[in-house]
């Protein structure tokens, strides 16, 4: 039985792409194992797969995020380099046949090639380019450029240059893998054309099934979901994911715009860092929630308020949803351009929008255009080959 290790963080958006290809490849015959932290046991187990537990350093909640860039990036690095020696001691006496690894796994990389076993990356988000270096040098040098970014790359090659791995420098060792499927649809991808074929794949999301995380009704026009009011025609989804969540200004300008929007029905999630009590009166029109089974919702949505995470905006044109893209940080900006350049989205800025401007993004996201365009990039994505196709070219490599 082959043995395949999965290495990944604690963290939803870089453990849910992963998932139900785990699941597949188990269910195909193969031994998975799954390094990531003990949080997760539970969601891993549920696929299958065997925990080998380690441990991360990287912050749990959003105030512990503080900073820039080159801060976060730092974080990632100690995380990597506290990462390495843990995946030695988990695999030594239990090496497999292949690794699979996320862009935050990437220390597999490194044993893999020690050990002469080969390692395909899974990336949740926008792959490299012929020419992405060239393209990225002035965001790089203006790194570079400051103390901190200079220290970062710094510390960075001496760490993989003491491991012996090949490639010593920091970018090209995340960014330029031997082997990649990308779990993105191909549309979100900048400059899809100039991706080397003969090292990405892309696969498309993988959603798979999400009815463990419950179901939800979208109500009928007519329909009494309160004493006195009636629901919406329409249904409107916000939703700033799993992570960057505390926006309670954010929340109560959105129920001041979408709440008494004629014909309309609003589902908004809040996350766990906000108390309902901080958004005040809200009507009827709007359900609000901590978490939701956003796939479940999105089938039946009309429009999706996102933080264009890559998650959200692949499940997002997956159900061929019109979207208003409020981005938040890391690559969620180049998302929510990337959509509105696809012709599906409109990009706000959350922290100033207004009610009326928020009004008048989910007017223009709704309009017969807009929808015909997110049902034409429904189709496309739907074709990409998903889950069975990432198995396929896994078992390949083997």
């Amino acid at each position: 039985m082959p043995h395949i290790a999965m290495v990944s963080i604690p963290f939803h958006g870089h453990v849910n792409p992963s998932l139900e290809i785990v699941r597949a490849l188990v269910a195909r015959g193969h031994r998975v194992t799954y390094a990531n932290g003990a949080s997760f046991a539970d969601t891993i187990r549920d696929t299958g797969a065997e925990l080998k537990p380690i441990e991360s350093s990287l912050p749990a909640g959003d105030d512990d995020w503080s900073g820039d860039q080159i801060d976060h990036l730092t974080l990632f690095l100690d995380d990597a380099i506290a990462m390495l020696p843990q995946l030695r001691a988990a695999y030594e006496d239990d090496r497999p046949d292949l690794f699979l690894y996320d862009i935050a796994g990437a220390p597999a990389r490194i044993l893999g090639e020690r050990w002469g076993i080969p390692a395909i990356q899974l990336s949740p988000t926008f792959v490299a380019w012929d020419g992405f270096e060239q393209d990225m040098a002035p965001m790089i040098e203006a790194m570079r450029a400051d103390p901190r970014g200079a220290d970062y790359y710094r510390r960075f090659t001496e760490w993989l240059t003491s491991t012996g791995f090949r490639i010593t420098d920091g970018p090209s060792f995340l960014g330029r893998p031997d082997r990649s499927l990308a779990l993105i649809p191909r549309a979100l991808q900048p400059n899809a054309d100039r991706v080397d074929p003969a090292v990405y794949d892309f696969v498309g999301p993988i959603l798979g099934d999400r009815s463990a995380q419950g179901t939800w009704t979208r109500p009928q026009a007519g329909e009494k979901i309160q004493a006195g009011e009636k629901a919406g025609e329409k249904v409107l989804l916000v939703s700033l994911g799993s992570a960057f969540t505390k926006h309670p200004d954010f929340y109560r300008r959105c129920i001041a715009a979408f709440g008494t929007l004629p014909g309309w029905h609003t589902v908004l999630q809040i996350g766990n860092q906000v108390d309902p009590s901080e958004l005040g009166d809200v009507p009827d029109t709007v359900e609000v929630h901590q978490w939701v089974p956003q796939l479940a919702i999105l089938e039946q949505a009309d429009a999706f308020l996102t933080h264009a995470g890559m998650g959200g905006s692949s499940e997002g044109l997956w159900c061929g949803v019109p979207m208003i893209a409020a981005p938040q940080a890391a690559d969620q900006f180049a998302n929510a351009e990337q959509l509105a350049a696809l012709g599906v989205a409109r990009v706000i800025d959350s922290a100033t929008a207004t009610a009326d401007e928020l009004r008048e993004a989910l007017r223009a996201v709704t309009t017969e255009a807009v929808q015909g365009r997110s049902a034409e990039l429904k189709a496309e994505v739907r074709a990409q080959g998903g889950t069975d196709r990432a198995a396929t070219l896994i078992e390949k490599s083997i």
